[in-house]
């Protein structure tokens, strides 16, 4: 069996090391994401797919995700739960997971709120915060509710998509 996604956060060496390579992207072109909570949870339950390479990419000379509290704590309520924890990890093993995202994500502020605009006030919060974070893209796998994010000039992609425009990437 293979180990669970949620031990990328294990595999560190060090928190120097992370930040050192975070550091490096400031003042390049780097692309700003916004993950729903649905691209973590297909990365948990696969590491065959787009979700889980994505993941497992961060940090990133690419791209960076953005993150809000809101976001955060979406995050951790999620992926904490017995149905999401990928065979023999613990939540306590999720949540570290969770934690070292949020250690190398931009964190961002939301001053103004966008609800309700889109049908779920949980998508409404990963739009808020890309919106917040000048975010070109939600990296999400429930394409059908992000259609409206258009009109604010932010694009819905899946995972895969994601994957295509960073090898396109000079």
């Amino acid at each position: 069996m293979r180990s669970p996604p949620v031990l990328l956060a294990q595999n560190v060496s060090g928190r120097d090391t992370w930040l050192h390579l975070q550091y490096q992207h400031i003042g390049t072109s780097i692309v700003r994401v916004v993950l729903d909570t649905s691209v973590l949870v297909a990365a948990a339950r696969s590491r065959n797919g787009a979700s889980f390479q994505l993941l497992s990419m961060l940090p990133s000379r690419d791209f960076e995700i953005a993150l809000t509290v809101a976001l955060y704590t979406e995050w951790q309520a999620v992926l904490t739960r017995a149905e999401h924890l990928p065979p023999g990890a613990s939540a306590d093993v999720a949540l570290g997971f969770v934690r070292y995202l949020a250690t190398i994500a931009h964190l961002q502020d939301v001053y103004f709120l966008w609800r309700p605009f889109l049908r779920d006030p949980d998508d409404d919060m990963v739009l808020e915060c890309a919106v917040s974070s000048g975010s070109e893209y939600i990296v999400t796998h429930n394409m059908k509710d992000f259609r409206r994010v258009a009109e604010l000039n932010i694009q819905a992609i899946t995972p895969g998509d994601l994957l295509k425009l960073l090898r396109r990437k000079p």
